[in-house]
């Protein structure tokens, strides 16, 4: 059986309780958290150990090395180093990425044993039991060695502790497997203690370029009988093959202790343990140097144990996830939103070691940072939501993050994209960081180079195609107010799309800052949407580049991820409403308001809607545009919420693309949503709890806090009956970011 709850150490109560209360009252959240939620399904998250947005992760590795797993690594497309259902464990991986969509990192695996040593995978790895896991912390039991492992971590570095029978006991690092499809590692004996090396990671979504390396500082607390190294050599052939005992196989290096380089390498160490003993390992990593793993290592772990890191780990995250406190509900909802909160303050994470040094973008440069410098960007996934709500609750991160950017396109002369560790993988579409900086610059967050910002989003705005990073068919764009089919599935409409919506973001800016006639331009670029829309299907369509419609047209092609011409991950169905800064024009294309909800009400009467990717995942709140009909987005929310987020291991749709989808759930679950990124404003829908207290931040907003409060006629009550805002009623359910801020609480009245 699998459990998420811990109890707490006793110290650890008694210093979380000046956070939350003093008496018999106080409010944990972390007893809220699940980190198996979204371990199946695709939902790509894992149960492993990390801190708040930290560069470290220790994730059970439990992809590879045995037929009785139901996945496995290599047999499919597969992104994740944990999946529930699978039961062979072959160690942990340092530094994972939770709710992506293409295998990456899941490397420096470390592994205990007992009896002989053995260093094939295949053969060491073990199944396990009493498998638990809360913020900060994961144990399970290895059946096969009658070793308890359990595992936590700093900002920086990650901490093991395996409690060994009486005999002897191995503890192996794994340098040649992992998720990445990136091979080459080298390894350096230090000490009796100690190992260093690097390892080559990338490769994201298979770009070939988008290389990286991660150097490590691996240390022991106990002396052990012997350490070495293994090798897998190459395969040999005629007489050579018969002279080699080792052709082909994994070879020990008993007697050797300089530097060990290869693709399929690793280090053991061998201890002579009494029954229950423990042996603590401590992996310090840096993207920079071996000195600043080390570096990190000393400086977040120097003289603390296992249960010292453990408690500091809970700590973080208690205070972040207390920012937002809910009153009400069942404690499966509590757990499916502090559980979605606990996923979406993974990503993006730091990337500068504790002396601000970090590999500059796309280049060989080491820099130093003067705030946190993050990585893993997802834009395309997050820019919709992910990042207004770090404005609004975690405004001194959102505001590092943009900073990130600006310093991204000083280094690297571009915004990302889809940025991972100092390189860009370009994976995706669009120009997702001009309605990511709009929003932050719109909400009052504006302590950046605001004119830095206006140059890189008019670069790639308006550079040629073949020159632009981010609009690589920015020709036809320009040429034609739309992007042409040129090939049968080049994902023509789902490009064109994101650019109007970044078009209308800059749009706004330019506006902002004064550009009269910039803004006009980019105003009315971002309209070119309706040149797609075809009157015979009342659908946004593909076209050729003679400026004919696509044919034959079917708008459900494209379904279940199959191939679709002119949309990516999707179809028609799915991206016909995407226009969220035009949604009246859009009607009006349609032949008016009932017209645009009746097909709107299809999409979710006939299963045409897909909660497990992004491009129609703010369709729910387009009811709302139209009097009258706002009812039916308090319905879907609400549906949808149900059907798609629980608090089992599947109980997120899809992948949550580092915190996309969690993101969805938590603006519902408390009552609004900011459906058109670039835009300061949200749509109101019904909460799910009765008080929602919002902590806000004294550096960014006058307010100390923000209540949302909802009152129900019934406990099933779901439609909205009345809106205050302070003590003002309010006649509509769209409000502004300023609003809502300065408002002081938002009360709900269901019916």
């Amino acid at each position: 059986m699998k459990r998420f709850f811990l109890t707490l150490p006793f110290c650890l109560l008694a210093s979380l309780c000046s956070v939350f209360g003093q008496g018999g009252g106080e409010f944990i959240p972390t007893n809220y958290v699940n980190p198996f939620i979204g371990t199946t399904n695709f939902g790509t998250t894992n149960p492993g150990a990390v801190c708040p947005n930290g560069m470290m992760s220790v994730v059970p590795f439990n992809v590879m090395g045995s037929s009785d797993n139901k996945y496995d690594k290599d047999a499919r497309w597969w992104s994740t180093p944990y999946e529930y259902h699978n039961s062979f464990f072959t160690g942990y991986a340092h530094v994972n990425l939770s709710g992506v969509g293409c295998p990456e990192l899941g490397s420096l695996l470390l592994m205990p044993t007992t009896g002989k040593l053995n260093v094939d995978y295949k053969e060491y790895g073990s199944r396990y039991k009493d498998e638990q896991a809360s913020p900060g912390y994961y144990t399970n039991y290895l059946t096969k060695y009658q070793v308890k492992t359990e595992v936590s971590a700093t900002p920086r570095t990650g901490i093991s502790r395996f409690t060994f029978p009486k005999g002897e006991s191995h503890i192996l690092l794994n340098l040649g497997e992992g998720l990445t499809n990136e091979t080459g590692a080298m390894l350096r004996r230090v000490n009796d203690y100690e190992v260093e090396g690097m390892k080559v990671l990338g490769t994201f979504c298979y770009n070939p370029q988008a290389v990286f390396p991660i150097y490590f500082v691996m240390r022991v607390n106990k002396k052990p009988l012997r350490t070495g190294y293994w090798k897998r050599q190459r395969p040999m052939t005629g007489v050579e093959a018969q002279w080699d005992a080792d052709n082909g196989k994994l070879k020990l290096y008993t007697k050797y202790s300089k530097e060990l380089a290869g693709d399929d390498i690793g280090a053991f160490f061998t201890f002579d343990t009494e029954e229950d003993e423990q042996i603590e390992v401590q992996m310090g990593v840096s993207f920079v140097s071996i000195e600043n793993a080390r570096l990190n290592l000393e400086q977040e772990q120097a003289k603390k144990n296992f249960e010292q890191v453990h408690a500091e780990a809970v700590a973080r995250w208690n205070d972040d996830l207390s920012r937002i406190r809910v009153e009400g509900g069942t404690d499966d909802q509590k757990t499916v939103f502090y559980t979605a909160l606990y996923h979406l303050l993974i990503h993006p994470n730091i990337l500068q070691d504790v002396n601000g040094q970090y590999p500059a973008m796309e280049s060989g440069e080491i820099l130093t940072a003067e705030g946190n410098r993050y990585t893993v960007f997802s834009l395309w996934d997050t820019y919709r939501n992910v990042h207004q709500l770090l404005t609004l609750v975690y405004p001194e991160r959102q505001m590092d993050m943009v900073r990130t950017m600006l310093d991204m396109y000083r280094e690297h002369g571009w915004l990302p994209k889809w940025e991972l560790y100092g390189r860009e993988t370009l994976t995706m579409e669009g120009d997702p960081s001009i309605p990511v900086i709009v929003d932050t610059y719109l909400k009052g967050l504006r302590n950046f180079d605001v004119d830095l910002a206006y140059e890189a989003m008019y670069k790639s705005a308006t550079a040629a195609g073949a020159d632009n990073l981010m609009r690589p068919d920015n020709d036809d764009y320009l040429q034609k107010g739309y992007v042409a089919l040129r090939e049968p599935f080049d994902n023509s409409v789902s490009h064109a799309l994101e650019y109007y919506i970044a078009d209308n973001a800059l749009s706004r800016f330019a506006a902002a800052l004064g550009k009269k006639d910039d803004a006009k331009l980019f105003y009315n670029r971002s309209l070119g949407y309706r040149n797609y829309f075809s009157k015979e299907f009342g659908m946004l369509r593909p076209l050729l580049p003679d400026g004919s419609f696509y044919t034959p047209f079917d708008p459900k092609q494209g379904e279940n991820f199959e191939p679709s011409p002119g949309f990516h991950e999707g179809n028609a169905w799915n991206y016909t409403f995407y226009v969220p800064h035009d949604v009246y024009g859009l009607a009006k294309l349609m032949g008016g308001k009932k017209a645009f909800v009746d097909k709107l009400q299809k999409v979710f009467d006939e299963g045409l809607y897909d909660p497990a990717n992004e491009p129609d995942i703010a369709y729910p709140y387009l009811f709302s545009y139209f009097k009258g009909e706002e009812w039916r987005t308090q319905q879907q929310t609400q549906r949808l919420l149900a059907k798609h987020f629980t608090t089992k291991p599947d109980g997120i749709p899809g992948n949550d693309d580092t915190g996309t989808m969690s993101a969805w759930a938590i603006f519902n679950m408390i009552g609004f949503y900011p459906d058109c990124p670039g835009s300061p404003e949200y749509t109101l829908t019904t909460p799910v709890f009765d008080k929602v207290t919002i902590r806000l931040s004294p550096e960014y907003y006058k307010e100390t806090e923000l209540i949302i409060e909802t009152d129900r006629k019934r406990p099933e009550s779901l439609y909205i009956e009345e809106v205050r805002l302070g003590n003002k009623k309010i006649n509509r359910f769209r409000i502004t970011h300023d609003e809502l801020i300065h408002g002081g609480t938002l009360r709900f009245r269901l019916k």
